[in-house]
């Protein structure tokens, strides 16, 4: 989420002027949708895509829990966190909120610095969630081409004729690239660098390397120096085939930004050095 895009709260409650109370309290810190009844928020919810949910229990038809009930069974909204606004207070009133999936809950008449406290703890631990989900699907992207590269590759380039194993090495760059593209959690995590080298670099380190531009020359060209090799140091040595994978995606890349650039190997880990170091020129 952009620092300028304000995170979004459904105000879900039966009196127009309970909600816009709570909208008074948040609307100059967040985006504020309302709904009025049961069936409305779930629609609201559908639509709207809210980062939290403030919501009533005593409404007419579908009351709160009912409410809370259904989004926390579906897996598309079962992690959007909810807060039960109530003039209830007894145990059984809280129980059954809790038995709904309710994540906090707030006694009405509601206090301003309590809603807020409760909103901003909520969506940090949403945040948290949601951010160790995409380094989990990371992790694992990584281990699966990883996996790929390492252990299939080789083996399957050993049993081909030697017109066929660029094609194998092309199509297998093109993976690369393509599947770290689509598993990007946003298109800035991949794009809008200026210097080439810099997406170079943040393409490869999604595979768990530790490359960084040496030089920011971006005009001229550029060295790209790799402390952690994307493959493993051992396995790249046991299969330097590995190495000129490197370099193809790092010209796989330029080809994409159409760059007119040379992509020279200077060293690499799989030859022995300490470090992999990569020339990029810019032709005439």
């Amino acid at each position: 989420m952009s620092s300028e895009q304000k995170e979004k709260v459904l105000i879900v409650d039966d009196e127009v002027m309970n909600i816009e109370l709570l909208r008074a309290y948040l609307d100059e810190k967040y985006e504020v949708v309302s709904a009025t009844d049961g069936h409305e928020a779930l629609e609201k919810v559908k639509n709207e895509m809210p980062d939290i949910i403030l919501l009533d229990v005593m409404m007419p038809e579908m009351n709160g829990y009912q409410v809370c009930e259904h989004l926390k069974s579906d897996e598309e909204t079962q992690f959007i966190p909810v807060i039960m606004v109530t003039a209830l207070s007894g145990r059984n009133d809280w129980i059954s909120g809790i038995e709904a999936g309710a994540d906090e809950f707030l006694t009405k008449p509601v206090n301003k610095l309590e809603l807020l406290t409760r909103i901003n703890s909520l969506l940090r631990l949403k945040n948290l969630h949601f951010d160790l989900l995409a380094e989990k699907d990371k992790l694992e992207l990584q281990n699966r081409i990883r996996s790929m590269l390492t252990q299939i590759i080789p083996t399957l380039l050993k049993t081909l004729p030697p017109e066929q194993k660029n094609i194998v090495i092309h199509q297998m760059i093109d993976m690369v690239v393509e599947s770290i593209f689509e598993n990007a959690n946003t298109e800035s995590d991949i794009v809008g660098y200026e210097c080439v080298g810099d997406l170079c670099c943040q393409i490869i380190n999604q595979l768990g390397a530790d490359f960084e531009v040496e030089n920011t020359d971006c005009d001229n060209g550029f060295k790209i120096k790799g402390n952690t090799c994307p493959w493993g140091k051992e396995e790249a040595r046991s299969n330097p085939i590995l190495c000129t994978l490197s370099r193809g995606i790092f010209a796989r890349i330029i080809n994409m930004k159409d760059e007119d650039m040379e992509v020279d190997v200077l060293e690499t880990m799989g030859n022995g050095d300490e470090h992999c170091l990569f020339e990029l020129t810019k032709l005439d």
